[in-house]
């Protein structure tokens, strides 16, 4: 049995704490004498606020307009939302799930108004059938609030002994009386929640912003040896920052999980693992089959205890494609997520794709970056274009004479050229070179050049063409 504390009496407990005779403001002597096996625990209200913060800034993924409520509620204005998610249900249930996956579990209720489906899931239980607390036109709502007890009322609680002492029991009664003596007798907030309850008076909400970076640390609650383990713990973080990045309309290209190490006096420094996106996503799926797939490779040093999520490189959200018919073979994006998900499990050193870099040099123009770095090279631009193989030597092949002429396998005939290089003196790699596309006896191209240096000339083979 478990028992919350607040200043030394007893705030919430369980039902078989309820049952050992334990009730509210209890002391905490006297929870000891009634029931010494059970666990006490200390209300944190710092780790409240900050638990209602990480599900507000999750729940942003699937609606901009989010407010704290009183109690540590969230209120959520989600009817613009229900076509963009598949109705009423769907919604519901993937609010639930993200907020399960964060380690709460949620107590969920809908209504015309948002004071109206606070009061039905305060006081319907979580063992209820949930479409005991949707209410979807507002008749049925006012029916089931005339039924809840006015205990269920924020505003009303100081004035139990009284109200009940009239006669009053539920919401209906509390309706029934007089206004101007309700409000001469208790506070103005009583009538003002009911009016906002029933729909008489029209709401106002300060809406949640999203900060304008993204940086979340996480504590986990216990050492974790295996680096596997820690995407549990991640999942948590991952899912605050989705709900960022679609309040704020961004994509997230790079972003880096720093896994914390031991402090103090055997301090380790945090072990970085940085995830490179090809193509800007947002997705939930996507993001984390990709930190999987690198935490599988990874091999930890020392023990986790607290975990920090960063979006280091974002940019807007595309919009959806505007294609009538979808694209053959899989959407425009499956090929760099490919690239993504072989880059996390291979190793990005070990997926390349070619890199046209600015230098005439052929060795140096033609390099290689990662597939997935988002960071596109710009090709030099030239004027003409140039009659170059894609397949190019990694060391020039020196070819010997014979007649006059080159000679690989049969003496080679060119067919033209020449294209003139002289550069690369600024950095000790001068290249004097005359190209040509030669010809061989059974029809294959080359593409050798002519090194210029002194009086001696020396052919090489450079480049295969197809």
């Amino acid at each position: 049995m478990l028992v919350v504390l607040q200043h030394d009496q007893v705030l919430l407990m369980t039902p078989s704490a309820a049952a050992s005779g334990i009730r509210p403001g209890m002391r905490r002597g006297g929870v000891v004498a009634l029931a010494p096996q059970a666990q006490l625990c200390e209300r944190d209200l710092p780790r409240e606020q900050s638990a209602r913060d990480e599900i507000a800034l999750t729940l942003l993924q699937y609606t901009p307009e989010v407010a704290h409520a009183e109690e540590n509620t969230l209120l959520l204005d989600i009817s613009a939302s229900l076509s963009a998610f598949g109705g009423r249900l769907a919604l519901c249930r993937r609010i639930r799930d993200s907020i399960q996956a964060l380690g709460f579990t949620p107590q969920l209720s809908m209504a015309p108004t948002a004071q109206g489906a606070w009061l039905l899931a305060y006081n319907q239980p979580q063992r209820q059938l949930a479409r005991q607390r949707r209410s979807l036109r507002l008749a049925s709502l006012q029916r089931r609030l005339d039924a809840l007890p006015f205990m269920t009322l924020p505003a009303a609680r100081p004035y139990q002994e009284w109200l009940a002492g009239i006669g009053c029991q539920t919401l209906a009664d509390l309706r029934k009386l007089p206004r101007a003596g309700l409000q001469r007798r208790s506070d103005k907030q009583v009538l003002e929640t009911l009016d906002r309850a029933y729909g008489d008076v029209s709401e106002v909400f300060e809406w949640v912003q999203a900060p304008p970076a993204f940086s979340v640390w996480l504590e986990l609650p216990d050492r974790i040896e295996h680096a596997q383990a820690v995407l549990f713990a991640a999942r948590r973080l991952i899912l605050q920052m989705i709900g960022w990045l679609v309040a704020q309309q961004l994509a997230v290209t790079r972003f880096e999980l720093s896994l914390e190490h031991e402090r103090g006096r055997q301090a380790i420094a945090p072990t970085p693992l940085v995830i490179a996106l090809a193509e800007p996503a947002w997705h939930e799926e996507h993001l984390l089959r990709l930190l999987k797939e690198r935490l599988g490779r990874l091999q930890l040093d020392a023990a986790v205890i607290a975990l920090r999520l960063q979006a280091s490189e974002v940019t807007p959200m595309l919009p959806p494609s505007a294609a009538l018919f979808p694209e053959p073979g899989g959407t425009p994006g499956a090929y760099p997520r490919l690239l993504e998900l072989l880059s996390a499990r291979l190793g990005s050193e070990n997926v390349l794709s070619p890199a046209a870099v600015a230098d005439h040099r052929p060795e140096l123009a033609n390099a290689w970056r990662p597939a997935a770095d988002n960071k596109r090279r710009q090709p030099p631009t030239e004027n003409s274009p140039l009659q170059r193989p894609f397949w190019l030597l990694q060391t020039p092949l020196p070819l010997i004479l014979r007649e006059n002429r080159p000679f690989y396998s049969s003496p080679l005939r060119l067919l033209s050229g020449p294209e003139r290089i002289e550069c690369g003196w600024w950095d000790g790699a001068a290249a004097v070179r005359d190209y040509f596309v030669a010809e061989g006896a059974e029809a294959a191209c080359y593409w050798i050049y002519r090194e210029r240096s002194g009086d001696d000339v020396q052919w090489f083979l450079h480049g295969l063409f197809a």
